[in-house]
């Protein structure tokens, strides 16, 4: 529509952040977009992004009415595209896991440099991961135990129960040597798994066997569905270039297999079996 504009934020407007109401009955197109540029801590409680072809910032992406472009633009007290404040308002390509969008605006800060800059681009991160315990869900290998007690590391992670990932489905996009690796894409689907409550103990582990700092995994927070209540901004971690599905190694299918059994829903164990079949033609037995 004519009339319609898209928009990606990154700080104060995403869900669940100081400014989110303002987003209130707007469509939104993806939580889990990116777009070129590095951000920073403004050190006044929001972030600010300046443009960086070689890093990428995570946010949100939105489509939104020209009067509501108006309200940001007096957030960030910003009268036009061509006003002589700090931010620029610009627009360039966000990309999504499975498409990208041209033309998206996207506030920019003119000068950003002299901040703290944000690590892994996204600025949940930035607030949450320095908390002393964290909520953690784990959809993939991690739902199985048996390397943590291997690594002696099973006393970092507290088992609280089952969650949902609604709106999001398994994949196998990381590619390594052996085989695919689990991944959630965004979608209308549900991904169950394991809810933990972690130190910054367990969160150096997860760190790296997740690879994050080999820039393979990147920590995310989510909104996870368990025993009757929404917790807001659970962590996990998502693959950073996600390829095309691959056929995972029987050792580390066989781990997700049971570390789910007997804990998720009957229905979702089914799933996970028959889309190893149905995708790849592996008959798994635990």
């Amino acid at each position: 529509m004519d009339d319609k504009i898209l928009v990606f934020v990154y700080g104060t407007l995403r869900k669940h952040e100081q400014n989110s109401s303002l987003m209130n009955n707007a469509k939104c197109l993806s939580m889990q977009a990116w777009t070129y540029g590095v951000l920073f801590d403004s050190g006044n409680g929001y972030p600010t992004m300046a443009c960086d072809p070689s890093q990428k910032v995570y946010g949100e992406i939105y489509e939104i009415s020209k009067e509501r472009l108006n309200e940001f633009d007096r957030l960030v007290g910003n009268k036009g595209e061509h006003s002589k404040t700090h931010y620029d308002r610009i627009t360039q390509t966000v990309y999504t896991a499975e498409t990208s969008f041209e033309k998206v605006v996207v506030y920019v800060y003119k000068r950003a440099d002299h901040w703290t800059k944000i690590v892994f681009g996204d600025w949940k991160c930035h607030k949450y991961l320095n908390q002393d315990k964290l909520l953690y869900f784990a959809y993939g290998s991690c739902m199985d135990d048996e390397r943590f007690h291997r690594h002696r590391v099973q006393h970092l992670f507290h088992l609280k129960g089952c969650g949902k990932a609604n709106n999001f489905s398994l994949a196998y996009t990381r590619l390594a040597s052996d085989g695919g690796r689990a991944d959630m894409l965004e979608s209308k689907s549900i991904v169950e798994g394991k809810v933990y409550e972690i130190t910054q103990e367990g969160l150096n582990y997860l760190y790296r066997r997740e690879g994050v700092h080999a820039n393979i995994y990147r920590p995310a927070f989510i909104d996870i569905d368990m025993n009757g209540k929404t917790y807001h901004d659970v962590l996990t971690f998502l693959v950073i270039d996600k390829m095309a599905e691959t056929a995972p190694p029987e050792h580390y299918a066989r781990e997700i297999l049971r570390g789910a059994k007997g804990f998720v829903s009957d229905t979702y164990f089914a799933k996970l079996e028959k889309e190893l079949y149905d995708k790849f033609q592996m008959k798994m037995t635990i």
